[in-house]
């Protein structure tokens, strides 16, 4: 529904027609009857996600014995993604990507991961999250039209830790709590200097946004202040929230979003779905000006844009990003290698196959682990385009290097989320690079990425 513009009409297709009429249908209608229609709808499109879900992925809840998060949430362990029926791994990567093709062997799991309600879109964030925000500020960003779809065992723990590359010292300096308006100066007075101050609040202060305004277009039951950048970045990390870009059409070509972290944001280069932006000022301002109202000019001004000055707003917001750090990496030398005197022969192994075999530090470059550029992995050859839930499985295009510095918790994985863990990205790289590494190899290359 969202994304069809009336400039546009004429070159819309058959299905952005339709698309079209169902939105011009929504603004005709009072909002008690548009939030029953909805809401009618909403088990509908609930139990055919959870239906995609259940086909794809293993999700039961398997915490890895050894590892966890910076809090003490559980890594999940295990591939989760499921194998057509008389595969294994190591016979699906003796096969070559047209033979994977043509016999429709490429796991489902490995394929785009539709938006909880794609043909709709726009933000839906976990429980935790809608459950703390609101307990704290009294602000709720349930959705009455659809929920959060993934568990939460698959997702970041929380509230995350916070580290700053200012006060190393202090380690997590999140005191176990989610920073809102609420509790920031008391956390954050004798931490920051009044600027840096003035920018994190910003970073908390919620503006209207497509599905959460004050209008009757709106998704919320209740009249919305809006959503704030650390909604989505909860305490400068993620919460695997998520969204569908605003910058592809037609709709079943729009990638789901997952939620990057914004720890280490000072190496990153690249930002913003499409990677067209270079600094992370260029992408707070974007953010408000386009990416909150799904890039549609004429719902930002009539929902209520907040156009933020550069020079003082956008710069104290940015300033601030700039210091949220990646965790501590007690196993790492100065180099971003591994220290043997504290490493396990397994991650040793892991990370001579990472720089090796696996070909990990082609585009994962240390000490960050990143070569902050645009890679296509060329996917598509794997499979025929087919259309699941409203999303179409074609070419993802070019995506970023992501960092892997602090990858344990950060999950689910890939730009839309599709890798529920550590190990199923271990399965995806073998088979897109044509790695043929074994069995003990991918266990290796796993305990490496674990100590990043």
């Amino acid at each position: 529904m969202q994304g069809c513009s009336l400039v546009r009409l004429l070159a819309l297709s058959s299905a952005a027609l339709v698309c079209f009429a169902l939105t011009a249908r929504a603004a005709e209608e009072d909002f008690s009857t548009l939030t029953q229609r909805l809401q009618a709808g909403k088990p509908q499109f609930a139990q055919r996600q959870q239906a995609m879900l259940a086909e794809r992925y293993d999700l039961a809840n398997i915490p890895a014995s050894l590892t966890a998060m910076s809090r003490g949430k559980a890594v999940q362990d295990g591939v989760r993604v499921k194998l057509p029926r008389g595969m294994t791994w190591e016979s699906l990567a003796d096969l070559s990507p047209q033979e994977i093709k043509n016999k429709h062997l490429w796991p489902a799991g490995f394929l785009p991961l539709p938006h909880p309600h794609h043909e709709v879109g726009g933000m839906v964030f976990p429980k935790n999250l809608i459950t703390d925000i609101k307990k704290q500020t009294g602000r709720d960003l349930t959705r009455f039209d659809l929920d959060f779809d993934l568990p939460d065992h698959f997702l970041p723990e929380f509230p995350p830790a916070i580290y700053l590359s200012t006060r190393p010292d202090l380690g997590d300096v999140s005191q176990g709590k989610l920073v809102t308006l609420n509790n920031f100066y008391a956390l954050f007075k004798d931490i920051l200097n009044p600027k840096q101050l003035e920018g994190l609040r910003l970073l908390l202060t919620p503006f209207p946004q497509q599905q959460f305004n004050a209008t009757d277009d709106r998704r919320s039951l209740q009249a919305s202040q809006g959503v704030a950048c650390f909604d989505c970045h909860a305490n400068g990390h993620t919460t695997a929230a998520t969204h569908t870009v605003g910058d592809i059409r037609p709709n079943d070509h729009r990638h789901r979003i997952d939620t990057p972290s914004l720890r280490g944001v000072n190496i990153q280069r690249l930002f913003g779905s499409q990677r067209a932006l270079k600094t992370v000022e260029d992408f707070t301002e974007f953010e408000q000006r386009g990416a909150y109202f799904d890039g549609i000019p004429a719902d930002a001004a009539r929902k209520g844009i907040n156009v933020l000055e550069r020079g003082s707003q956008v710069q104290f917001m940015a300033e601030f990003q700039e210091l949220l750090d990646f965790p501590p990496t007690p196993k790492l030398n100065l180099f971003g290698k591994l220290a043997p005197a504290l490493s396990s022969e397994s991650e040793l192994r892991g990370q001579e196959i990472f720089f090796g075999k696996a070909q990990c530090a082609s585009c994962h470059t240390p000490p960050y682990y990143t070569d902050n550029s645009m890679h296509n992995l060329q996917v598509e050859r794997f499979f025929k385009q087919v259309t699941i839930n409203g999303r179409t499985a074609s070419a993802d295009g070019p995506i970023k290097t992501f960092s892997l510095r602090g990858i344990k918790e950060s999950p689910p994985y890939l730009h839309d989320g599709r890798l529920l863990t550590l190990a199923d990205t271990v399965e995806f790289f073998n088979l897109v690079l044509e790695l043929k590494l074994n069995e003990q190899e991918k266990k290796d290359l796993l305990a490496f990425m674990l100590a990043l």
